[in-house]
């Protein structure tokens, strides 16, 4: 039976979500725990399947994980049932070309391990005839041409430049942004303000389930969280 430890925090919606998913499911527990000191005990112990941070403080509890491994966290989202991963989406994420190729790396493992072939779309600050409008627009299209060239030859991979609709039509399943501050805005409006669904974001680089949601999450947001955590454990098993 998956044991799922998900925190609490000033957002209750988990609660509601927790009780909804344990009568939708028998084969699993839910330890619910509202002190980021407990969930980190319980997380460096192992005693569970899978994580879900809930509403507890994002800084405390990466600050910890980030001692013990580098970690990338990419969203995964749903829109017209289309799924799809978003990164980087913490703020201080996806600084560089060699983290966003680490965050490639992972994301495209982590793909490939729930049978799905990467097909990623990288995003920049303007068309390819923007070049020249300001000295931040050319940085990030020069970064995402580089990167492209980079890595063509391993990856199925291609620059939509700042078309991200494009990328979503055409199916991309692993949505790169300029940043992690663009990201984190891009899954703000297509969530928290837009239609889409989230299932929280999957941290890679460690060998944990973890997944990081939103403060503001809903009720169905958080299910859909758990819904994941569910699904990976149970696959991992």
């Amino acid at each position: 039976m998956p044991i799922i430890t998900a925190g609490l925090g000033e957002n209750r919606n988990i609660i509601k979500s927790s009780k909804i998913f344990e009568k939708k499911y028998s084969d699993v527990k839910i330890n619910l725990i509202d002190s980021e000191k407990e969930f980190l005990e319980d997380y460096l112990s192992k005693k569970s399947d899978a994580y879900i941070r809930g509403s507890l403080n994002a800084s405390q509890i990466m600050k910890h994980l980030r001692k013990y491994n580098k970690i990338y966290r990419t969203s995964l989202i749903e829109i017209n049932n289309h799924k799809f991963l978003l990164a980087p989406v913490g703020i201080d994420e996806g600084a560089n070309i060699t983290e966003k190729i680490k965050l490639i790396e992972h994301a495209s493992n982590f793909l490939k391990k729930i049978n799905k072939e990467p097909k990623i779309a990288i995003l920049s600050g303007g068309r390819h005839q923007d070049k020249g409008r300001s000295p931040q627009i050319d940085k990030t299209i020069t970064d995402a041409e580089k990167l492209v060239s980079t890595i063509k030859n391993k990856y199925l991979i291609k620059h939509y430049y700042i078309l991200i609709e494009n990328a979503i039509n055409d199916n991309a399943n692993l949505i790169l942004a300029p940043d992690g501050i663009s990201g984190n805005l891009i899954f703000r409006t297509l969530v928290l303000v837009g239609s889409a669904k989230s299932y929280g974001a999957i941290t890679l680089g460690i060998n944990q389930i973890f997944i990081d949601t939103s403060r503001a999450q809903s009720v169905e947001g958080y299910l859909r969280a758990f819904e994941f955590a569910y699904h990976l454990s149970k696959t991992s098993q």
